[in-house]
């Protein structure tokens, strides 16, 4: 990946609806090239897809929540795993190291809603030894693009 690359990637980050013509000219390039290398980056898996952002309040869920996850033991890690992907309600799912195994990020209409995702829905999922909520007063910072890659 090369500078042109990761200028094309900035671009795509602030705004994936751009046409091709207007990427290569924010990139410098011409149409045709400039398209190769979209596709290139596309193949390679580096660009993953293109996504909406939408606004949790405005879409009625506007509570976000940390929740932090500790599990009994190794073993519980895969049921847990595969546990979670049904929950739509879990928008994020990440392996951490420190004093949880996971922290993920849930997403409620409201109090009681969020309440009964913990009663009815995570409270089954096996393995999990300990639960711990923190809610979120507000975003200061969210799907900032990449920072550019360091010279080598």
């Amino acid at each position: 990946m090369d500078e042109i690359d990761q200028k094309i990637i900035n671009e795509l980050q602030k705004n994936a609806r751009l046409t091709n013509n207007e990427l290569a000219d924010k990139v410098h390039l011409s149409p045709s090239p400039c398209l190769r290398r979209v596709r290139k980056l596309e193949e390679s898996g580096l660009i993953k897809g293109y996504t909406a952002i939408i606004d949790c309040e405005k879409y009625g869920l506007p509570v976000s929540v940390f929740v932090s996850i500790t599990v009994e033991s190794p073993s519980s890690m895969v049921e847990f795993e595969k546990a979670i992907h049904k929950f739509d309600e879990i928008t994020d799912c990440y392996l951490m190291t420190g004093s949880c195994d996971y922290l993920l990020k849930v997403v409620s209409h409201d109090l009681k809603s969020y309440e009964y995702f913990i009663r009815e829905k995570m409270a089954h999922v096996p393995g999990v030894a300990n639960l711990e909520s923190s809610f979120a007063f507000g975003v200061i910072k969210s799907q900032a693009p990449l920072p550019p890659m360091p010279n080598r």
